[in-house]
């Protein structure tokens, strides 16, 4: 048994069948971001390749990067976008055939449980965008690489109908009531404007739960579902509060109602590209890396 080091104190052997730490002492993954170069702390993972005749650089205690195919995000980002549709788009068609049984507040909890549980449970492997506007907001800030953006916005729109046409199976006729338009009393820029800033609202959360190691990373799904829900709360009487692009073009397809769909296919999309480039801009800069990360919780 190898001795421990001289003034280090040797540590007691785990107990058997003790589990290990939920939370390990190792820097956060970001569930929404590829690419965080101030991730590793140590420089385990260089930017660039190690000149010649120079040994690699190694680090015992760096956090390994996970080695994810795209075929497998691309499959968690179509299970995770057919989970946020079915349940978000359920939740309007069920208060149609009921007669107002979920109500508005109960839409905006279906739609926001539905994203924080997808995040925690697909965004370390897919990142969990769910959504177009969210991946082409990331690819344009280069928080995603371009050339994944057709995979990823082809499995979200491909399980955004698969979704729809379930849900057609389930509830038919009802499906009409998950199809996002304007509200009777609203006008075409009314909900222009309206789905362009819950979405801006939306990215700039999401940008710095993402993006930011100052921001509460470990608590992203919390932050997300709850800024949908508040963002539905606001907005789901008059635009629909789609905030997505697939949740609104699925349920179209599959009922046949394309009403206003330009709406939900450009306002969002710019929207997102705003909300992600004002985090970007009023992001902090020269952070510290040998300060350690303060551990922040909603109590404080």
């Amino acid at each position: 048994m190898p001795e421990s080091a001289p003034g280090t104190p040797a540590s007691a052997p785990p107990t058997p069948g003790t589990p290990a730490p939920l939370f390990s002492n190792h820097p956060r993954v970001d569930s929404l971001s590829y690419d965080r170069k101030s991730m590793p702390r140590c420089k385990c993972f260089p930017m660039g390749a190690p000149t010649w005749g120079e040994p690699p650089h190694s680090c015992l205690n760096g956090f390994p990067a996970p080695d994810v195919s795209l075929t497998r995000k691309l499959g968690a980002e179509f299970v995770g976008t057919f989970i946020l549709i079915f349940v978000a788009t359920a939740g309007p068609i069920v208060n149609q055939k009921y007669n107002g049984a979920e109500t508005l507040i109960g839409n905006a909890a279906c739609a926001g449980l539905a994203v924080m549980v997808v995040i925690l449970s697909t965004g370390h492997i897919s990142g969990a965008h769910l959504n177009p506007s969210l991946t082409i907001a990331f690819a344009a800030l280069r928080h995603f690489p371009w050339v994944q953006v057709p995979g990823y916005v082809a499995a979200q729109v491909s399980a955004s109908i698969c979704a729809s046409f379930a849900l057609k199976g389930v509830f038919h006729p009802f499906l009409a009531g998950g199809v996002t338009v304007p509200g009777p009393s609203a006008t075409t820029a009314q909900a222009f404007a309206l789905e362009f800033i819950i979405t801006f609202n939306l990215l700039f959360v999401v940008t710095a739960v993402a993006t930011d190691t100052r921001a509460v990373g470990e608590l992203a799904g919390i932050a997300v579902g709850a800024t949908v829900m508040l963002n539905i709360l606001i907005s789901g009487n008059t635009s629909g509060g789609s905030m997505n692009p697939v949740r609104t073009l699925g349920p179209a397809v599959a009922a046949g109602n394309y009403k206003q769909l330009w709406i939900y296919l450009v306002a969002p999309t710019l929207g997102a590209l705003a909300g992600a480039g004002a985090y970007t801009v009023v992001k902090l800069r020269g952070e510290d890396p040998e300060l350690p990360r303060q551990v922040r919780s909603f109590r404080r």
